[in-house]
Order: structure tokens, then sequence, then C-alpha cells
């Protein structure tokens, strides 16, 4: 299930179902209640656009539907080292590092966060005997925080937060070009590329995206930018950004090989060397499940990172040479 995606195709038997009570015979775990919420937020696409829960299905009618993963239960424990933030009885903040996959799929069924997590709070009390469940992803290579539930109540609960766009999402990210305007936002509509459906793009009818950026700092050829979500699609940064033509640093899905036109050889090779795309969840901020307090959580640039942002200064990167010329 990659991405926890899932996807299906109605029959002439499936042909007049009310959508929502189609996929709550789909989708086990999942109340037709949630899934009126999921449609609402705009999370299930009816041939490529968005549809209310009592649309009707027809033969050869596409669904993809976009869920968050599934309680880390489900997962085979593996010891996997985990950067704990803050954690209670109720719940965990980890900081993911880049290339840590979330959960399992079908190119890596193993060595995720959910494995590890499995692991870790098997051996921590747990009064209800339900194991941390993800509330909410972060793609292989974007490091930072996410926020794990440790009971059912409160995975129920946060993530009814993320649905209904409360909690406070912020990410650091690198981009090419220098950004004109200080701060901005981009509301365009995402979905499957028509033509590469293992990527998203801006595409009429999709789900609605929002994304809020301020400049933090202007370099000659790059910009470090301050990026809020305001909904949570699948590469929603990545995308909204690229089709800015401000694409992220690193990124060889959506950046369109620019990486590649940058003349310093030096500079190529240390983004090369990042092995990762420059985006990192810096901050998160929810109402804990139990005591309705707002709480905020804040997670420095990795030390690859920081190291980038040296070199772009010119104080580091040449490693007893000149300076990088940008």
């Amino acid at each position: 299930m990659a991405d926890a995606d899932l996807s299906f195709k109605i029959g002439p038997d499936q042909a007049g179902a009310r959508l929502d009570a189609y996929l709550a015979s789909q989708i086990e775990g999942w109340s037709r209640a949630r899934l009126q919420r999921l449609i609402q937020s705009e999370d299930v696409l009816v041939n490529g656009k968005v549809a209310k829960a009592s649309y009707k299905l027809r033969e050869a009618d596409e669904i993809e539907v976009e869920l968050v993963a599934p309680p880390a239960d489900f997962f085979t424990p593996e010891n996997i080292p985990l950067d704990i933030v803050y954690e209670d009885e109720t719940l965990v903040v980890v900081n993911k590092p880049a290339g840590l996959v979330v959960h399992p799929a079908a190119g890596t069924p193993s060595g995720t966060l959910a494995n590890a997590l499995a692991y870790h709070f098997q051996k921590l009390p747990d009064p209800t005997g339900v194991r941390p469940g993800i509330v909410h992803r972060l793609d292989r290579d974007t490091s930072g925080l996410l926020v794990v539930a440790k009971t059912e109540a409160a995975l129920e609960n946060l993530s009814d937060q993320f649905r209904d766009r409360t909690v406070y999402k912020s990410y650091l990210a690198l981009v090419h070009g220098r950004v004109a305007s200080n701060s901005g936002k981009i509301d365009q509509p995402l979905a499957r590329d028509p033509s590469n459906r293992t990527r998203m793009a801006v595409v009429r009818g999709g789900r609605n995206a929002l994304t809020l950026y301020r400049v933090r700092r202007a370099f000659d050829r790059f910009t470090l930018l301050d990026v809020e979500l305001k909904t949570g699609r699948t590469h929603q940064i990545r995308v909204h950004l690229a089709w800015m033509k401000h694409p992220v640093v690193g990124d060889e899905t959506y950046g369109g090989g620019r990486d590649n036109t940058i003349q310093d050889p030096r500079l190529r090779a240390r983004i090369r060397a990042l092995n990762r795309h420059f985006l990192h969840a810096e901050k998160l901020g929810f109402k804990h499940p139990k005591s309705g307090e707002f709480v905020k959580f804040e997670s420095p640039l990795p030390d690859e990172l920081v190291g980038f942002l040296t070199a772009l200064d010119g104080k580091a990167g040449g490693h007893g040479g000149p300076p990088l010329q940008l």
C-alpha cells in the first residue's frame, strides 16, 4: 500500500452504491462516519475529482483513497533506534531521520519507523494494550517531527485534528532560485499525475491543497523558506514548490534536473552527497488529546543540512580551498 493509498475500480455489481457505503465495505477498520470525514477532507477522488459521500457509483468508476497509516501493531517489531523528542502515556513525538520510511510498502517491507515503534513500545507500560499508531507521514527523504498515538483514543483524536486542519506543521525547505516575494501562498489542487501514477501533480479537480511560505534567507541562487502546510496531501510541499518553478534542492522526483544545471562541480557533488532532498519538518503543534492544551515541538536542522548551508555561506564549502561561488 504505497504511501497508504488505495485504489478501486467499480464493477457492474457495485454500481449504484453510495461512495461512503462502498468504501466502508472495502476498507477494514474504518467506520462509515470516519470515511465520510475523509471524503469531506477531499482525501477521496472519483475519476480524479473530489466527490460527495452520497455520490452514486457507476460502473468503471476509479476511486483513489489516501489513508493515514494503520496502527503499528500490524507491523513486525524491529530493534531500530528512535530519536524521541517527547513521550507520555498518551503519545510520543519522534524526530525521523532522512532515509527512514514511515511504514512498510511494496518496496520496503521492513526497516521502517513503524517496525521500530512496534519494537520500542513492546517494552513500555501500556495499560490499554494498544501499540502506538501512526497519525501522519513524512516522505522517506524528509526529516523531522512526527507524532504517534499510544492509545486508540489518542489515535482518533489526533487523526481528527489532522483532518480538521488544526495541526500546526512548519517545514524548512531550500529551493532553487531567488523567490521574488517575501511571503505568499500556493493554492493549487493535487492528484496523481495522469502521465505518471507514481508522482503527484497540480491537477484540475484534484484535492484542495494550500501551502504558505515565507523567505527566511536568500542566497544568490537559492532561497531558504519557512513552509507551513494547511493541508496534508502526498508530496504537497515538493509538488507546490516545483509548480512555482522553485523545486526543492536534491529532489530527484520533482526537481526536473535542476540540480544538474549548477555550474560549480563541488556544489553539485555536495547535493549528490546529501542523498536526500532539503526538506525538514521543523515545527509541530497540536492540542494534547488528554489535556486539551496546545503543545508545540521543534526539531533543529540535521547536521548534513546545516553543513550544506554553511557551504553556501562560504565558511566551510571548500574544505581548505576557496569558498563555493554561487
